[in-house]
């Protein structure tokens, strides 16, 4: 899952924020670090690693969430209005890391959003109004 709020640990770097998703794996300590550490430079945050949440735009924040999601190797990515805190600038960053995670990781993302130029640029829309699905 990837939120709106981030829901990122603030007492944990960026570095534990991924590599705590995989405590539950059969991975010990130094391979769910080098995971994390790997998935990080993936989503452009190699130099921030170290960094705490607070100490992150909120770009930065929510790329560490994606970097979280992707760590056990999901087939689906439900994102729950991953670009309501951004800017517009930054909201297209996180759309072209999304379509690079489809296309690199054949990641299913599923978003859920009220922005309408966020909803144009994905393959399909399913609309909602009032409870039914127009």
């Amino acid at each position: 899952f990837v939120f709106q709020k981030f829901n990122l640990i603030p007492n944990l770097s960026a570095l534990e924020n991924v590599s705590i998703a995989m405590e539950s794996t059969k991975m010990n300590r130094q391979e769910r670090r080098s995971r994390a550490a790997e998935l990080l430079k993936e989503v452009g945050l190699a130099r921030r690693m170290s960094h705490l949440p607070g100490q992150l735009s909120g770009g930065e924040q929510q790329r560490v969430s994606i970097a979280r999601a992707l760590a056990n190797h999901p087939k689906i990515i439900y994102a729950d209005e991953p670009t309501g805190s951004l800017d517009s600038k930054t909201s297209r960053t996180i759309i072209q890391l999304f379509d690079r995670i489809r296309r690199d990781f054949n990641t299913t993302i599923i978003i859920v959003t009220h922005n309408h130029t966020i909803a144009k640029h994905c393959d399909r829309t399913v609309k909602i109004k009032d409870g039914r699905i127009k």
